[in-house]
């Protein structure tokens, strides 16, 4: 049975067994392969690294109005790694990614694992214990017959991603090879749709398409049936060339998933080969929780005033 556990250095994890575990790699990564990847992809070489590092920092020390820790090379190097370090383009990108959080309270304030540990309460949101192939984190969301609105509001759900995100933001081995997202839409119904406005659409579209600091680099939709086709008109028209190309449909064809993610890396009920028990969504809010102190200084970063 799944458990919430720690290591010897009283680092958390999720224990799944059989050698499987949740946990969050937040240590930069030392191997060549990955080294030699980060230099090919993002042009990270010790040189362009410590030029970027020192245009960004400049930047950011004539933007007053913004909080920021701009004397620590691990938070600019989140924004950096996945502009392929070219200064200007991660000083826009933390321009957005505050400004859409300013603009958007609701959806951004207090936005810690205990004010959305109800979501994770209710098996919505996973990360699968193994990388992709290519490295890439996997967060399952199930949005089907498991999504009680009455029990989870739609800018909830929002918030708990927001969250999820914010953890693998702080991974550099995240931040190099990025995040494939698979949406089971299992069960959707009219009354889900229902929950989904124009607006909402444009703002969870633009905050994907332009405001996070993470490479997405898939986006995988299962169980769609033709009622999802009615909430996938409601996001099209904001949606980018880019990001169209990303986002691939399956219905319940296991083949042609496992044929953009190997099947060793996910569950058995999506065509996977993984040998390890699904395991509770509220283990993943536990043990982000469990770095709440992390969050609490992650939401004290922003603009000071209007923009």
């Amino acid at each position: 049975m799944a458990a919430l556990k720690f290591d010897e250095n009283k680092v958390p994890y999720i224990d799944l067994g059989k050698d499987y575990v949740v946990r969050l790699e937040n240590g930069e990564f030392t191997d060549a392969k990955s080294k030699e990847k980060a230099a090919r992809e993002l042009r990270e070489t010790p040189e362009v690294v410590a030029e970027a590092l020192k245009e960004l920092r400049g930047m950011l020390q004539a933007e007053k109005s913004l909080y920021i820790p701009v004397d620590d090379d691990s938070f600019l190097m989140k924004f950096l790694r996945p502009c392929k370090f070219y200064p200007a383009s991660a000083f826009g990108l933390i321009q957005r990614y505050y400004r859409f959080k300013l603009k958007h309270p609701d959806a951004c304030e207090e936005l810690l694992p205990s004010t959305v540990q109800h979501v994770y309460d209710e098996d919505l949101l996973h990360f699968q214990p193994q990388r992709d192939q290519n490295g890439c984190r996997i967060l399952i969301m199930q949005v089907g017959k498991k999504w009680k609105p009455s029990k989870v509001a739609l800018n909830d759900l929002f918030r708990a991603l927001q969250v999820a995100m914010e953890a693998g933001m702080t991974e550099p081995r995240t931040q190099l090879n990025g995040v494939v997202v698979i949406f089971d839409m299992d069960g959707l119904s009219l009354s889900h749709i229902l929950q989904f406005t124009p607006r909402f659409a444009a703002m969870a579209v633009n905050w994907v398409q332009e405001c996070t600091a993470i490479r997405l680099k898939a986006v995988h939709i299962v169980n769609n049936s033709y009622l999802f086709n009615m909430l996938f008109t409601i996001f099209k028209p904001f949606l980018s060339e880019k990001l169209r190309k990303r986002i691939i449909f399956h219905s319940k064809d296991w083949k042609s998933l496992t044929s953009y993610v190997d099947p060793a890396c996910i569950w058995s009920r999506y065509g996977g080969t993984m040998d390890v028990p699904e395991y509770e969504g509220r283990l993943v809010g536990e043990l982000f929780a469990l770095y709440h102190k992390e969050y609490e200084v992650a939401n004290s970063y922003g603009y000071t005033k209007k923009v």
